[in-house]
């Protein structure tokens, strides 16, 4: 398996392996249909980017780095493997491959949103060092009942 940078071929798999998470487990909120279709617009060309799994050319797993209102500050976010290929520490691969990538760049720090109705989730969270902080009120998820950050910038 390797880890792909986004490409504009590759905008269909993050939108139906997100989709296809989403549905699985909560529902697709409106924010989440219009940033998952129109990706350059609110990720990449905002800052962010977008990383793939790639195992025997397949796309396979999905997260993005989302620049946040804070300067120097990311969301990690639309995480999402595919159905079959879950349970083989892939988004375990691709949330190390953030962290590496946030601390090479020299960012302050990476912010998620969840629901601990997720407890594996939760857990691998936690085990990569990420601490529960207050969720704002004008939070953008409606399912969002958690929020954590991980200090990324190296001494």
């Amino acid at each position: 398996m390797e880890i792909i940078d986004y490409k504009e071929e590759y905008a269909s798999s993050f939108y139906n392996l997100n989709i296809e998470w989403l549905r699985t487990f909560f529902y697709v909120e409106p924010y989440d249909e219009e940033v998952l279709s129109n990706p350059n617009k609110y990720i990449i060309d905002k800052g962010g980017y977008i990383f793939f799994a790639k195992l025997n050319d397949e796309i396979v797993g999905t997260v993005a780095l989302m620049l946040m209102s804070e300067p120097n500050v990311y969301e990690l976010t639309k995480m999402a493997v595919s159905p079959n290929h879950r349970g083989h520490k892939i988004g375990q691969k691709l949330m190390q491959h953030c962290i590496d990538f946030a601390q090479k760049n020299n960012f302050d720090k990476l912010v998620l949103y969840s629901n601990t109705v997720l407890e594996n989730a939760i857990y691998i969270y936690r085990k990569y060092g990420f601490v529960e902080i207050p969720v704002e009120e004008n939070c953008p998820y409606e399912r969002c009942n958690i929020k954590m950050e991980l200090k990324t910038k190296l001494p």
